[in-house]
Order: C-alpha cells, then structure tokens, then sequence
C-alpha cells in the first residue's frame, strides 16, 4: 500500500502542476524543482515600441534623480561630522559597523531615502540604517544609529523608521540587533516625538513585546545612549557595550554639572566598566568595536535558531532582460502595457499558472515562483473591474487557504468621481461592491503579502491592491510610481482644484504641480510611506530576498510566555 503511495505521489508530480514529490523538496526544506507551469510570451511587439521608448526616456530621468538622492545619502551627515566620528570620537562608520556584524553586504536596507526634503530640513536615511541581513545564517532585522546625522539625535522621521523596522520584526518573527549610538530625542520637536501612541515610546513598548513572543533582541552599545535612547540596550535580553565609546546615562555629565555643579567624566558617570562590573546594565565588556561585533554574533548563534542554507541552483531565471523592465515602467497610466511582459522579467523561468485566465482580464492572477519560492501573483493590468474584483478576491482566499505568499504588482486608476448618467451609476456600485469585497479578502488574508507599486497607486483600487494601510509584510516602489488619493492628469481634479484651493489664492497650475510633487515615489518615500524606492531590474532580487525572510519563520517554533526577559 505504502509503495502505491509513493508511485502516485510521484505520478501526480509529473503531470499535475503544482504537485511536487518528495524528491522534489532540498534539505533546507524548500520546494524547488522546476514547475511545469505555461510560459508568459514577453516580447515586445513592434506596435508598442514607441509606448517602451516613451516610458524608457521617463524612467531614465527617475533613475538619474535616484541616482542623485542617494549620492547625497552616502555623505551621512556630511565631511566634517564624518571626521569628528571617526577621528576625534575614533568610532567607525554605520555601514562598517554593519560588515562586520552581518555575513555580507547583501542584505535588504529599507527606506534608505528616509527623511530627505522635510519640513524640519534634511535627515538622511532619518539617522539610522534599517534592514534585514544574515548572521551565522540566519535572517535578523538590524536599527543602525547613524550619529553622523545630527549626532544621532532622533528626530520624528528617525522614531517612526524604528517603529516600522520593529514592525517587521514582529511581523516576520527575525531576531533584532540594535547598534545603539544615540544622543537622545531633538527636544525643539518633543511634541512631535514624545506623547502619542506611535511615538518614541513604543520602540520601548515594542521591546518588550518582542521579547514575550521570544524574538531574541540584542543591542551593542557602540557610542552614546542618552536620555531615551539608554532604554534601548537596557531593554534588550542581551547587551554589548564597547570600552571608551560605550556609554549609558539619562543626562550627561554638562547636565549633571549644570544640575549639582560636580564634574565627571562620562567613563564614570556611565561607561563601559561601570555598567559591566558594577550597575549590571549590560552583560559583555568589548574592548574593540570589532570585538563587540564577535561578541553579538556569538549571541545571535546561541539563539537556538537553524540557520536555513539554501540551494540557489535548482531553480530558473527568466527567459526575457531584466533590464527591459525599465521601458516596461509605465510613464503614466496611458503608458502601460500588458503586465504580462514584466512578469515575464520577474518569475522563474517566465512561467505563470494562471487563475481564471479568460475572465476579469484586467487583473492577472495565478501560481509562480520566485528564485524556487511559491508565490501568488496578483497584478493590475488595467482598471478593477466587477469581475476583476471578483476574481481577486475570489483567488486571494485560495492562497489564504493554501499558506502561499501573495505579490501584488500595483498601478490602479484613478476613476471619475461623479457619474454622468444613471447606467454609470449602476457600474460604479457594481464596482464598488465587488471591490469591497476584494478589499476584505485582502485585509483579512492572514498570508504573508508583499507589494510593489509598478506604475500608479492612486484612490480606493490601491486598497484592494495591498496598498501600506493593509500592512504588507513588503512595499517597494519603482521610481516612476505615483502615489496620491488622485491622478493630477485627471480632468476632474482641475476642477476641484479650482473650488478647493483657489479660494485660497492659488493658481490651478500651481496645484497641479503642488499634486504633482506631492505624489512622487520620492516623496512617498522621504516620509516612510513605503520600505524603499527601488530600481525595476533588481525587483526580482529584492523579492526573492524578501521570500526568503518570510519563509524563514516557517522553520521556527514561536510563542508567547508569560511575560518578557528583564534585567532584575
């Protein structure tokens, strides 16, 4: 009987699509042999050369503005503020900190592009570096101060890039690292950083939390922790603190001479030796940055977590240039074409096993893998109709149901807000119910979700679509994106903003290209509305990493106890 088993296993495998056999599943655990799924023809026709030329043209000048904004990212906070780090305070900088932490520099960095052109000025990448990297093989979430950047003062961008970096902690169950080099919260901002619910307060709420559903944290005290920052490694189940540069204090010493007028040193007020042998603050001493960084990694290895090696060979790539997609990144909704073509640059092998193919065509949903991990697509390819909405959410709850992940490739329209006639009416209800429908799919889809804004993000549709407020584990943007309630080339959005703003004295024109800025992917991403603007041939890369994170959790055994490890 336990022979015949096997025999159909194995003849299910070779001729249903899907259906894998045993032999078919490496030691990591992950399925990935070839699927026999249909393959998406992605060439582009000669009818369309000049739409891919136009959008092409379009993303070169997204590319070169990238390009510009991330030039200025890497100066931190600038030539002098690098040198007083790393002459005077002899300290290294963030990103060689995070080479000697993690395995290699490949790893996932989100919102790099936080905090530039806000109205309290410049904070690039708000202060810190966020992202998720390997150490000893396994996936951690690391929240990197960068105190050339003001010093490392948080700023209101910095705690909400902190937030979301714990959020995907939670959200992915990865241990977390802190590098702690902080010089407290910027007081002139104290109303924006202090009270609220989503505030510099729950990074300490969210410790806490952590720690009860047993996601290991670690800190390394590699500068100053003042004020609220000396929470974080206090906070944290285990804490490496660096000799010299390492200190720990709510006030330091000017304050205390300002306070008592009796003078010390920061070495003794909250140093490393201090907290090590006498306060019981921290649990390792490290005389060296490096070896602090050892010492994190040796407790990251001890966390009883098997590291998951991956076969990266049996799998395939795509069968058309990735570097095409930057012609196939819409211009504006008017310049999109089929997005069949860019899921031919993204999915293994450029093979999709499509879900209700000849119905609800303008959403594209079906079965792919992504660098050997299943995945379900979802992908806009032209307005949610009824029937689009219908199909969606009707194969959302398949993948639901099946534990599969699910990518949405969003570019949504932007509808006309009042109906001319009643038939019009009709079809918008229509609409609207079998979007709402989608919508609760979507939000109730308990899955992990990862979006990419390929072109538009515009009104209701970008909620069915997994838009941010329907917490996908991922969103990225493309740098030709748009993201706003409206589409500023929408006929019906001058009109509004003649009896909206003009009252106000301004121009439609100056409206528009107020709109205009407003819904750039810069923007978005500027003010922490996504987890980073990336460039569109090195999608598949970033998705596949993004996977790969997700999946890790699959191997875990996490719960809550009783309450969080804290220091007595």
């Amino acid at each position: 009987m336990a022979v015949w088993t096997r025999q159909r296993l194995f003849l299910q495998a070779a001729w249903w699509p899907g259906v894998e056999c045993s032999k078919c599943v490496n030691k990591a655990g992950y399925k990935r042999s070839v699927k026999p799924y249909p393959v998406i023809h992605g060439d582009i026709l000669p009818v369309h050369r000049h739409v891919y030329e136009a959008n092409e043209t379009n993303s070169q000048s997204c590319i070169q503005r990238y390009i510009k904004l991330f030039e200025k990212i890497k100066q931190g906070g600038g030539e002098n503020a690098i040198l007083r780090h790393t002459k005077r305070n002899k300290k290294l900088l963030v990103r060689e900190r995070l080479r000697m932490l993690l395995d290699d520099e490949s790893f996932l960095e989100l919102s790099p592009m936080a905090g530039l052109g806000l109205p309290y000025g410049d904070v690039p990448s708000a202060g810190c570096l966020t992202g998720v990297g390997q150490i000893c093989g396994v996936w951690c979430v690391f929240i990197a101060n960068d105190a050339t950047v003001k010093g490392g003062t948080a700023y209101p961008i910095s705690v909400k890039k902190q937030l979301r970096a714990q959020e995907i902690a939670i959200q992915n169950r990865l241990p977390t690292v802190y590098l702690v080099d902080s010089g407290g919260a910027f007081l002139p901002l104290q109303a924006e950083l202090f009270p609220d619910k989503e505030h510099g307060g729950r990074t300490f709420y969210n410790e806490a939390v952590m720690s009860a559903m047993k996601i290991p944290q670690v800190a390394v005290v590699c500068g100053s922790c003042t004020a609220g920052g000396a929470y974080i490694p206090t906070m944290a189940e285990e804490t490496v603190i660096v000799d010299k540069i390492g200190t720990i204090f709510l006030a330091g010493p000017p304050l205390v001479k300002a306070a008592t007028g009796e003078e010390v040193s920061a070495e003794n007020l909250g140093g490393a030796k201090l907290h090590s042998r006498d306060s019981g603050c921290v649990d390792h001493f490290a005389s060296t940055e490096a070896e602090a960084y050892i010492c994190a990694r040796n407790i990251i290895s001890s966390i009883n977590s098997v590291p998951i090696y991956e076969d990266l060979s049996e799998y395939e790539d795509p069968l058309y240039d990735r570097n095409e997609l930057v012609g196939l990144a819409p211009r504006d909704y008017r310049y999109t074409l089929n997005v069949k073509l860019i899921l031919s640059r993204i999915l293994d092998g450029s093979r999709l096993l499509e879900f209700k193919a000849e119905y609800g065509t303008t959403l594209v949903t079906g079965f792919a893998s992504i660098e050997g991990h299943l995945v379900g697509i979802v992908a806009n390819n032209g307005e949610l109709t009824h029937d689009a909405s219908l199909k969606g959410s009707h194969f959302v709850q398949i993948c639901n149901q099946r534990g599969v992940p699910l990518l949405f490739l969003q570019n949504t329209a932007c509808h006309e807000l009042v109906p001319t006639n009643v038939s019009k009416a009709e079809e918008q209800t229509n609409r609207l119910k079998a979007q709402a429908a989608m919508i609760t799919a979507v939000a109730c889809a308990s899955v992990p979700k990862i979006t990419l804004v390929i072109g538009s993000c515009f009104g209701g549709e970008s909620f069915a679509m997994c838009g941010r407020s329907f917490d996908p584990n991922f969103l990225f943007l493309w740098p030709n994106a748009r993201v706003g309630l409206v589409d500023v080339n929408y006929p019906s959005v001058h009109s509004w903003g003649r009896e909206d703003y003009c009252e106000h004295g301004l121009e439609e024109k100056q409206t528009a290209e107020k709109l205009k800025e407003e819904s750039t992917a810069f923007y978005s991403t500027a003010r922490l509305w996504d987890d980073g603007v990336i460039l569109p041939q090195d999608s598949r890369q970033v998705i596949g990493k993004c996977l790969r994170i997700i999946n890790q959790q699959k191997h875990k055994a996490l719960s809550f106890q009783e309450s969080p490890i804290f220091r007595m």
